[in-house]
């Protein structure tokens, strides 16, 4: 297999993200802050759709009812593990060490020991997968999201991710192979294999009653926003913190214990609490104190 570093889709994606932003110069909305390109948004996600429904999902429907399970995953964990190399080189670039060596040790142990990705034997081991791109990194280091854009073919996106779309195809691996069959075929069946694994999610959402147009579009957005600002993996370190603190208090009950020093008890619990009040009393009443006597007192 034979590496060219000068491949085409580096232009290729300079002139999609070039043309599309010239093209939506005159498509301006302002319905949406978010979504000022509605118009388009919504005539390129109906062109999309047709595609989809005429060509991709059915092919995507044979794959998977047709290709036996095994070779699925083997064909997913082989462009997965490519993947991994890119994330690591953006996860290094936003300062995460420990998961960016985490993906370079992935992709490098499932390169070898899983037969060039299509064994996922890092997952296993604890080494926990990052899915990492060039518009994550440039969000990472402050470039604002731009508005929201519905790519030919592509889908989803926005203008910050349609202008890193280019260095994310360069920093995939599979664009710089030589052999301009076996590339295309690889593109096609990533692509088909990507549609097969999202079929169930999608003709549940066909099925709704809802916009599917807007329901994409905010979900990508919040998806997307969670992703730049690692909103997911701070809910897994609190999580984390949270399940050490509650290890630490159970071991601290646990030598309290063994000192002969006894759980403290909650008001109202033990032979001590306080007999509860008359049931005719009324409640949060103090008692009514005895008479005072005006005689003297006998000696």
């Amino acid at each position: 297999m034979k590496y060219n570093n000068n491949s085409p889709y580096r232009a290729r994606g300079l002139a999609v993200a070039v043309g599309v932003s010239l093209l939506l110069s005159g498509c301006a909305t302002t319905n949406n802050p978010q979504d000022p390109f509605e118009k388009f948004n919504r005539a390129m996600f109906t062109f999309n759709d047709a595609v989809d429904r005429t060509a991709l999902k059915p092919v995507a429907t044979a794959y998977k009812e047709v290709t036996p399970s095994f070779v699925q995953t083997g064909v997913n964990n082989f462009f997965g593990n490519l993947s991994d190399l890119w994330s690591s080189a953006n996860n290094l670039a936003q300062f995460k060490g420990q998961d960016g060596m985490s993906d370079l040790t992935r992709f490098a142990l499932n390169s070898t020991f899983g037969l060039l990705g299509v064994l996922d034997i890092a997952t296993p081991a604890g080494l926990r997968k990052h899915n990492e791109d060039l518009g994550q990194t440039l969000g990472y280091w402050g470039v604002p999201s731009g508005p929201y854009l519905m790519l030919p073919i592509l889908g989803p996106s926005t203008i910050r991710d349609t202008a890193a779309l280019p260095g994310d195809w360069w920093g995939d691996a599979w664009t710089h192979v030589n052999d301009v069959p076996w590339r295309n075929g690889g593109v096609v069946l990533r692509a088909v294999d990507l549609r097969a694994s999202v079929l169930d999610a999608s003709n549940l959402l066909e099925d709704a009653a809802l916009d599917r147009y807007e329901f994409i579009r905010d979900g990508y957005l919040q998806r997307r926003a969670s992703k730049v600002l690692d909103t997911d993996k701070a809910q897994e370190r609190s999580e984390k913190v949270q399940g050490q603190l509650d290890k630490v208090q159970e071991k601290v009950q646990q030598n309290l214990e063994k000192l002969g020093v006894k759980k403290p008890e909650t008001p109202g619990e033990g032979a001590d609490a306080p007999a509860p009040a008359d049931a005719g009393s009324a409640p949060n009443n103090p008692p009514t104190p005895a008479p005072v006597s005006s005689e003297p007192t006998r000696k």
